[in-house]
């Protein structure tokens, strides 16, 4: 009776458990900006999970953005004061996507900074046109969150 009470209540609260879908689009080129959005986004997902939902998350850079995806960062940004916003971005990005979140960035903003698709950190997905990409998630029922 225990074990039939315990498999009621989890199917329970699986069909309660609410899915967050969000894509966070990112063109801005404040990097202490982003960098503080990116961490942003961690917490966002942490509440979620601790109310026991599930976050569905995705990320999607182009334009001023593109260069926290570089590999090579420090040799794309003149400002010494961004270097560091940039590698927390990029830290922060990796973690996302172990947690599951879909990183892509746009291959025509890869071209405009010069940042050659080699690279490119592993954990980001090259879409050729990023706004494909944010339309695609709206479409499927993501709410568009934006870092201008």
């Amino acid at each position: 009776m225990k074990r039939l009470f315990f498999i009621l209540s989890v199917i329970i609260t699986s069909i309660q458990a609410e899915e967050y879908k969000a894509v966070f689009n990112c063109n801005a080129n404040d990097m202490q900006y982003v960098a503080s959005r990116m961490v942003l986004v961690e917490r966002t997902m942490d509440m979620i999970e601790e109310k026991g939902d599930t976050p569905k998350f995705a990320v999607t850079i182009h334009g001023g953005c593109a260069p926290i995806v570089s590999k090579n960062y420090d040799e794309i940004i003149l400002d010494e004061k961004d270097l560091s916003s940039i590698e927390l971005s990029q830290k922060q990005l990796i973690k996302l996507a172990d947690r599951g979140v879909e990183i892509v960035v746009c291959a025509m903003s890869l071209n405009a900074n010069t940042i050659p698709k080699e690279d490119v950190i592993e954990s980001v997905k090259i879409s050729p046109n990023s706004f494909l990409e944010t339309i695609h998630y709206q479409n499927s029922g993501y709410a568009l969150m934006v870092f201008e």
